[in-house]
This record gives C-alpha cells, structure tokens and sequence, in this order.
C-alpha cells in the first residue's frame, strides 16, 4: 500500500494515510476495522491514532456510533410512517 513503509518489524505509516484513515472513520462513520483493513493496518494502530485524537477532539467514536443509530432510526422511522400511510389506505376502502 502507498504510504506504509517496511522497516523491518516496524512499518512507518505517511501523514497523508493517517489523516485519511482518521477522516473516513470522522466524517463518513465507517468503523475503525474497515478503515484498518481498507488502510491495511492494524486496528491497534488507529485505536491508538484516535486516543491521541480525542484528546484534542474528544468524541469521535461516539460522534460515528450516534451517527450510525441515527441512520437506523431514521429508516426504521420511514418504515414505520410508510406502514401507517399504507393502514390509512386499507381503512379509507
């Protein structure tokens, strides 16, 4: 992958991979394992990227989680609004 180099056991990551592995995980919600796998890097070493993170920012994990039971309330919402139009339509005939 562009931007991790081999040193042995240790492999430098670039800026420009940390930055948009952190980015991805803040500003599109994706778990920390997509972007770890995706990045292919450890998901210690973005666990550890983030604690440095959250102290600067705190609540980037907790940020993406309630973006993500916000996604999920606002389809089961839908579906439930749609069930009801359909209830109403049932009862109208």
């Amino acid at each position: 992958m562009r931007g991790v180099i081999n040193m042995g056991n240790y492999r430098a990551i670039s800026k420009e991979v940390r930055e948009q592995v952190l980015n991805r995980i803040k500003n599109d919600g994706i778990s920390v394992a997509v972007a770890a796998h995706d990045a292919g890097i450890s998901t210690k070493t973005v666990y550890t990227w983030l604690s440095k993170v959250a102290e600067k920012e705190p609540g980037i994990i907790e940020n993406n989680k309630l973006k993500r039971e916000n996604q999920f309330l606002m389809v089961l919402v839908g579906k439930l609004t749609m069930e009801k139009e359909q209830d109403k339509q049932r009862g109208k005939k």
